[in-house]
């Protein structure tokens, strides 16, 4: 059977690509002028160009054109995690202290002289065990008094995530998120073939009338939301949106996700989403940013009716959150150890916010003054791509806004996180950023 002429097409300029013949950063035609090169109907062209684009060979961006991507680089720029020697990783966010090894060492000897070791190499309740459960749901107590019935203990927050996409959603469900989110949730979504529809809203915080516009014209079954620290942006819903989006919640009955990861570095937030809307909301915390990203421990509160269905889901995935885990953590949480960590935390990016803003002082900085991660806009006309690859020729990774972006044109930024860095190495690191980011406006 002879291929598809879009087929051909696509095959000949892949070899372009690949033997060098089209470098990275080449624009191409658009694709009417392409079709005309060609002499093709432009269906054909543009079948083509998706052809390319899904095998990671051409990029489009929105008001700029399509450009021959750089094969040296991961397709989802900044998903993947980076692992390569010698590569200053300012892409995963992985917040750390000095002191931090030797609570690990103090917390395993206290479990060695504890007297429930064999209970611990058994399997566990699916949603944790009940004293511990009660600890975490104590250490909540901003949140007001939370039943530790209502509190499941997870494998960390993605895994908090996932299993309330897998128990409370199904495959084709549409749910809003804020036009950029957390990457971890969008893949979840992925997974189980959620439709995730972009809302409206400004700097991280949704707006409650496009939300019920987006309602009224599409069958929405949940929102996901980080009302408190944002990711990637830093910001903190304030509190009459919060009570907005809950109204247009109850009145077409959405489901919320609330999503905690980095709610402990706003020392001040609002009431949280789960306070004001308890009967609807799912609450997802965890201790990897505020502890270890080592240590997957999380949990989640959801209402009396959800509880067996997300069970049945961590049963599904991890049978039980690792016993040795849990007690480690909630024994922190008893002696105070995990108060003392989140404000080290606090105060570690505080001091990363600082040096940020000094060396960045020219751009656009989009962060929490608490937080060991910013959001930098680029200039109309700059491409992160060509950044991010000489940035990889200096042995330092960032993130592009694509993992982050759910509408179709991801935005020309760079994600940097820089949790546990020592201060000397990430000032270099942040200079050397800003200065491919000044080398890319002058080409």
């Amino acid at each position: 059977m002879p291929k598809a002429q879009y087929t051909e097409i696509a095959a000949a300029l892949a070899d372009d690509i690949q033997n060098g013949n089209l470098p990275p950063g080449t624009r191409l035609a658009t694709h009417r002028a392409f079709a005309e090169q060609h002499g093709v109907a432009l269906a054909t062209a543009t079948r083509a160009y998706r052809e390319l684009e899904r095998r990671g060979l051409i990029v489009g961006e929105k008001g700029r054109g399509v450009f021959v991507r750089d094969l040296g680089l991961p397709l989802t720029l900044g998903v993947e995690q980076t692992a390569a020697e010698g590569l200053l990783d300012l892409v995963f966010n992985m917040p750390s202290d000095a002191g931090d090894s030797e609570v690990l060492r103090a917390g395993l000897k206290r479990l060695a002289v504890a007297g429930d070791l064999d209970a611990m190499l058994r399997y566990q309740p699916h949603g944790g065990r009940p004293h511990e459960r009660k600890i975490i749901a104590s250490h909540l107590d901003k949140l007001g008094v939370i039943a530790p019935e209502r509190l499941l203990i997870t494998s960390g927050g993605q895994h908090g995530l996932a299993i309330t996409v897998l128990g409370l959603l199904r495959r084709g469900d549409s749910v809003g998120t804020d036009a950029l989110t957390y990457p971890g949730f969008k893949s979840v979504a992925a997974l189980q073939g959620l439709n995730l529809v972009a809302i409206d809203g400004l700097g991280g915080s949704m707006n409650a009338d496009a939300l019920e516009r987006k309602c009224r014209e599409d069958k929405l079954r949940a929102i996901y939301l980080m009302p408190t620290v944002h990711n990637p942006l830093g910001s903190v819903m304030d509190e009459v949106t919060r009570r907005a989006l809950v109204d247009v919640a109850r009145r077409y009955d959405l489901l919320i996700i609330e999503d905690s990861a980095y709610a402990f570095l706003e020392p001040d937030p609002p009431p949280s989403l789960l306070e004001l809307a308890p009967d609807r909301t799912i609450y997802v915390g965890g201790f990897s940013k505020s502890l270890a990203t080592g240590l997957r421990l999380g949990y989640l509160i959801a209402p009396d009716q959800h509880i067996d269905k997300l069970s049945h889901a961590i049963r599904a995935t991890t049978w039980n959150a690792p016993a040795l885990i849990s007690a480690l953590v909630t024994g922190w949480i008893e002696d105070g150890t995990l108060a003392v960590s989140e404000k080290n935390r606090r105060r570690d990016g505080a001091q990363s916010q600082r040096l940020c803003q000094e060396i960045f002082k020219d751009m656009s900085i989009i962060s929490h003054p608490n937080a060991s991660f910013a959001w930098l806009p680029l200039a109309s006309g700059q491409r992160a791509e060509p950044i991010i690859t000489r940035l990889i020729a200096q042995s330092i990774a960032v993130s592009s806004g694509e993992p982050y972006a759910v509408t179709e044109a991801a935005p020309q930024a760079l994600r940097l996180a820089f949790g546990g860095i020592p201060m000397e190495q990430l000032r270099t690191a942040f200079e050397n950023v800003r200065d491919q980011i000044a080398q890319a406006s002058k080409l």
